[in-house]
């Protein structure tokens, strides 16, 4: 969920997923997508053009294909601000050889699997229950990685994330603002790992702890 071209986002790394679902709903939370595999292509130059700028061009399939451009990132409200801009292809095949063919290359693949709910902030009953500081609508999603869990919290209004996270249970002082690719990148470094690609099989039979990714337990 992105709304006027931004995105505005804190992520949890989480224990006890399940639980968390339940809160979800507890609160008022509606299912919008069921657990999906995700595939997501991470595209540079090689000169790594972007990453130095902070940016990021990523080709994702889900239940469709979508292309993504992300901007350097600051923070506001306590929460990761960055622009976005993101639009449905038809082909992600085609999509893939459209960058390839202007010079940008895969740097790596990741994937996950993930839940998405919404929780309609400007509902009257959701106001009851959360109060009148909370406004607009919020994307709660929940992420399985290959080295672990995450909550991923997405608003309009920093104010409003962080009260759906304290209502959910979340640590506030556990956020974390760092891109899944960077806790891998962290990952990598201090286990000495050889392989690129952020893959469930790559990490099978590896449990990774939140100290190596460098998070703290949200939950």
């Amino acid at each position: 969920m992105s709304t006027n071209d931004r995105e505005l986002e804190v992520k949890f790394y989480i224990s006890r997923r399940k639980e968390l679902e339940e809160k979800i709903l507890s609160i008022g939370g509606q299912l919008v997508a069921v657990r999906v595999h995700e595939v997501n292509l991470r595209f540079d130059t090689p000169e790594q053009t972007l990453a130095l700028s902070g940016k990021l061009l990523r080709l994702r399939m889900d239940t469709r294909a979508r292309l993504t451009y992300k901007g350097p990132g600051n923070t506001e409200g306590g929460a990761r601000l960055r622009e976005e801009l993101e639009f449905t292809v038809s082909d992600f095949d085609t999509a893939k050889g459209l960058l390839e063919a202007l010079g940008y290359q895969v740097q790596m693949m990741y994937e996950k699997y993930r839940t998405t709910y919404t929780l309609g902030a400007l509902d009257a009953g959701t106001l009851g229950a959360l109060g009148a500081g909370v406004l607009g609508q919020v994307e709660i999603v929940l992420d399985e990685m290959p080295y672990g869990d995450f909550a991923e919290i997405e608003g309009e209004r920093g104010e409003a994330i962080q009260e759906i996270a304290e209502k959910l249970g979340l640590s506030w002082e556990a956020r974390n603002l760092e891109s899944y690719t960077v806790l891998f990148e962290r990952v990598r470094d201090v286990l000495g790992l050889g392989f690129r690609d952020l893959s469930f099989e790559n990490f099978e039979g590896v449990k990774i702890s939140p100290a190596v990714l460098g998070v703290l337990v949200a939950d």
